[in-house]
């Protein structure tokens, strides 16, 4: 009933001005219902009926766009029922915390938030690391770990803290958080029409310009032979003739399709983005945090030769237990089954820094150190033994990380640090191939473990040691090469490739930098959500022209059906081309404007849910489409128009 009602208030023909062929048809309707009240002379039963199914044409394509736009309000509506009051504890200028409403918080603000509390705003975690529920945002029940100083450090405004204690910085203002854009963008139907679609509807105005000449060159030409037609006769001859179809499902096909991509968990900035993923020839993926889990963990290690796996396990344990990195953590649970506990209260630990490129901890005299091959020969003064040497060779051609692990005089092994490869690419990529779209990893670790991971996970290309502003420079080559470019990314190197591309997609597990450069934001994280943008976009674009193929291919048919039978009486030469024999004229133009009619709420369902896709290359889509909806376009108003001409006959309705 909402939708009915929304409908009749989009009647207002200032409501219809963005659409110019509906607003024609609005027009004509008016028109025509002044000489049904007014100016019909004889019998008004063929200029009401006329009337009646112009104004339901309009109300028609008006119920399209508003379902389209319930879809996403009731969505948006269930996202603001889930926010919940919530207090801010802010850190004043003394070091102390008070507590204030979540609305009072402002860029800047630090705010500490405890084990069950809601994340009051969006933000940067500055200090600590904790689980948190975004079951809110993403609709994922399993919890994430999020931590200070790592590419994992975004939270977002109405998740839940699990666990442990956090400080976050505050990265928006009131109103301009994540959960705030993501109600304002599902619901905002009035939104920026991308250039296709102002394309095709420069190309619809211009369809409806001709066909209006064309009608008032009949009227004057009519007179000249004295032919005289009624103005509701040219009215819905020109109704039939324009692309009505298409143009009252256009913004219910884009509306939509911002829709389907909320519901696979991805936020899209507006909807020219969603449209662009539709044109997407290359894509660049960033490793770290995107191809791969993006925090590498203890895997495995080598000994040197008469070393004992307790002595390795001890050091390499005391080296990590105070480290509070992702790889340290990874240590301590990799060896926690085989280290042995001793007294750590006199432990002092040494972090890694980008100088010594190692960590480790000092203990009653003892001093451990993990690290770089270069950095431990320099720490014990001499080269690593073949063992260790091969070992660190080995696990590099793998692709994963060699931490070396010594005392003060001697080296004791070497422990293998492997970034784990996100599940389910290698036939992802395959996919993407199918439609013929290329995937580059772009990487800042060395040439051999970049070929690694991407022989591992099945990239096309890959370019190692890579900059951010190399970066960048990659993206903007091949937008120099006339490609469409997509980028992924979550990190703050990623920020300002993710900004120049034409799809830049942003991890949700991301920073606050790469999420603010993209213009989509996978709430899921997972570089094959790609895939699926990519298919909505291209969806959105094949329903859009599936269905304009289908209006053009109608109009064809329509003009075929209805004017032959409209000059007969006057030019009885003609009647030959009325091929579908029907009555008369009055009856053939009721036919197809009923007709023109009830196709919009027939396609309705099929333009909210999409022409199906199938992951070919584009000009296999194109014959498929053209064979289905161009010559179904051309037979289905023969067939609907021959019937209702037989109905209104028998049901003598004229």
């Amino acid at each position: 009933m909402k939708t009915f009602i929304r409908s009749l208030k989009k009647l207002n023909p200032l409501n219809l001005l963005h659409n110019p062929v509906m607003f024609i048809t609005e027009i004509g309707a008016i028109i025509t219902t002044l000489e049904w009240f007014i100016f019909s002379q004889g019998s008004p039963l063929f200029y009401s009926q006329v009337t009646i199914w112009l104004w339901l044409t309009v109300l028609f394509a008006n119920y399209a766009e508003s379902s389209a736009e319930m879809r996403n309000e009731s969505q948006a509506e269930s996202l603001r029922r889930g926010r919940v009051e919530t207090k801010a504890h802010i850190r004043q200028h003394d070091g102390s915390f008070q507590a204030v409403n979540a609305k009072m918080l402002k860029k800047g603000d630090v705010v500490r938030v405890a084990a069950g509390e809601v994340i009051p705003g969006d933000g940067e975690v500055i200090h600590g690391m904790a689980s948190v529920d975004e079951s809110a945002v993403t609709g994922e029940s399993a919890p994430v770990i999020r931590a200070a100083g790592t590419d994992h450090s975004s939270v977002t405004a109405g998740t839940r803290l699990l666990s442990d204690e956090i400080l976050v910085k505050i990265s928006s203002d009131p109103g301009q958080s994540f959960l705030d854009k993501m109600i304002n963008l599902i619901e905002s139907a009035k939104r920026k029409k991308s250039p296709n679609e102002i394309a095709l509807t420069i190309l619809l105005s211009g369809l409806t310009f001709v066909f209006l000449v064309v009608v008032v060159a009949m009227e004057i030409f009519g007179k000249f032979f004295q032919a005289n037609f009624s103005v509701t006769m040219l009215v819905a001859l020109l109704v039939c003739l324009i692309p009505t179809t298409i143009a009252g499902l256009l913004s219910a096909i884009g509306i939509a399709g911002i829709n389907r991509l909320m519901k696979k968990h991805v936020l899209a900035m507006s909807g020219s983005s969603v449209e662009s993923a539709g044109d997407i020839d290359v894509i660049l993926l960033d490793k770290t945090g995107t191809i791969t889990v993006g925090h590498r963990r203890a895997a495995h290690f080598t000994l040197v030769p008469n070393v004992s796996e307790a002595d390795f396990v001890r050091a390499a344990y005391l080296c990590s237990f105070q480290d509070e990195t992702d790889e340290g953590r990874s240590i301590i649970e990799f060896l926690a089954s085989k280290a042995i506990k001793e007294d750590v209260s006199h432990l002092r630990f040494l972090p890694f820094t980008a100088q010594t490129r190692m960590s480790g901890a000092d203990l009653r005299g003892e001093k451990f150190r993990k690290g770089a091959k270069i950095a431990i020969e320099q720490f014990v003064g001499f080269s690593l033994p073949f063992e260790a040497a091969e070992a660190v060779k080995t696990y590099a051609g793998q692709g994963g990380t060699p931490l070396v692990v010594a005392d003060e005089g001697r080296i004791l092994g070497v422990l293998l640090m492997k970034d784990t490869i996100k599940t389910g690419l290698s036939s992802f990529f395959d996919r993407l191939r199918s439609m013929g779209v290329k995937t580059i990893m772009v990487t800042g670790d060395n040439a051999i473990t970049a070929a690694t991971i991407a022989k591992e996970a099945g990239v096309d290309e890959f370019i190692a040691e890579v900059s951010p502003e190399q970066k960048l420079e990659v993206v903007r080559k091949l937008q120099l090469e006339g490609r469409m470019v997509a980028m992924t990314g979550d990190g703050v190197n990623d920020a300002p490739a993710l900004a120049q591309a034409d799809v830049g997609v942003a991890m949700n597990s991301g920073t606050q930098a790469a999420k603010e450069a993209g213009n989509m934001i996978d709430l899921d994280s997972h570089p094959t959500k790609l895939f699926e943008i990519i298919e909505i976009g291209k969806q959105m674009l094949m329903t859009r022209g599936a269905l304009t193929t289908f209006s053009v291919a109608n109009d064809i048919a329509k003009y075929f059906a209805v004017v032959p039978a409209i000059l007969m009486p006057f030019f009885p030469s003609i009647r030959s081309l009325n091929i579908m024999n029907l009555e008369t004229p009055q009856s053939a133009v009721l036919s197809a404007v009923i007709f023109n009619a009830l196709i919009i709420p027939a396609l309705i369902p099929l333009a909210l849910k999409g022409v199906k896709m199938i992951p070919e290359k584009a000009i296999f889509i194109l014959r498929r489409n053209l064979s289905i909806y161009g010559i179904g376009g051309i037979l289905i108003p023969f067939i609907g128009i021959k019937l209702l001409d037989l109905c209104i006959k028998n049901l003598g309705l004229l």
